[in-house]
């Protein structure tokens, strides 16, 4: 027996509302039992001239939010357990912090640079890891597939990179160095411009990076589940077996992609610091 068509556009297209609901921010969060949603309190919006700025929680807000609580909590219940050989979770924790000390910031910037530049680096890696897995919870909403927030990070980055350019070569020297040496006279200005273009690429390729793969794995999730509202009970093994290994490929991607961004900021941060210019 067929499916009238309409059915079938119909079935789509609450689907495709699902999956947009997921994954765009908004003002309710979705708890048990499946279809209720609770709303979250809304602040009244605050003029600023002839803008009125609404500063009211949204979900992602609360997922960061989450994610740095967490953080928080970890690292005091750590640092109360600290002993000289770490166990148990102190030492996994141990691990990813010399990784990116060791592996990462003194790979790419050196050993001087790398125990002043440690410390944020260690932040953003755990706190895009601890948005990404929120994320990926039973009800939970992935804040890292928000553009607004990785643009934040990239923002975030963009001004530490700056910062440390100009504290080793100086204000006019960080700028002198956009005109590589012996660049003739005529050039310079084109090679200043190109320069200047490269140092606002590096912080979009990271907001862009994270927020694509994060976005486009739970649009994947969804859609392989969705596939069986849209299609018939007989695709059920196969939308469910391609799930399960999505979301299993998602946890993955979520450490992932905190290691790129950690590391292309440890990157981008060890070209200046290294620069002979």
């Amino acid at each position: 027996m067929s499916v009238p068509a309409e059915a079938v556009g119909n079935v789509a297209e609450q689907v495709s509302q699902v999956i947009g609901h997921h994954v765009t921010n908004g003002f309710s969060l979705g708890l048990w039992p499946f279809a209720h949603e609770v709303e979250l309190p809304r602040i009244a919006p605050i003029q600023v001239g002839s803008l009125a700025v609404d500063l009211s929680p949204s979900k992602h807000v609360l997922m960061m939010l989450s994610a740095a609580v967490l953080l928080v909590l970890m690292a005091v219940l750590v640092r109360r357990k600290v002993q000289l050989v770490p166990r148990g979770f102190a030492s996994l924790l141990e691990g990813f912090v010399l990784f990116i000390r060791d592996d990462v910031a003194r790979t790419t910037m050196g050993h001087h640079a790398a125990e002043r530049f440690t410390p944020y680096l260690c932040t953003t890696f755990f706190f895009i890891l601890t948005c990404n897995l929120l994320g990926l919870l039973p009800y939970g909403a992935s804040a890292t597939g928000n553009i607004n927030v990785t643009a934040t990070l990239a923002l975030l980055s963009f001004v530490m990179i700056q910062f440390a350019g100009m504290q080793k070569m100086g204000v006019f020297g960080y700028f002198r160095h956009l005109v590589p040496p012996g660049v003739p006279l005529w050039l310079a200005p084109i090679m200043f411009v190109v320069e200047l273009m490269g140092v606002f690429a590096k912080p979009f390729a990271l907001c862009i990076r994270l927020f694509a793969n994060m976005l486009a794995g739970h649009v994947v999730i969804l859609s392989l589940i969705g596939l069986i509202f849209i299609m018939s009970v007989w695709v059920f093994p196969l939308s469910v077996g391609f799930g399960v290994f999505m979301y299993v490929l998602e946890l993955f991607v979520a450490f992932l992609q905190a290691f790129i961004f950690t590391m292309l900021t440890s990157l981008f941060i060890g070209l200046l610091v290294h620069s002979e210019h």
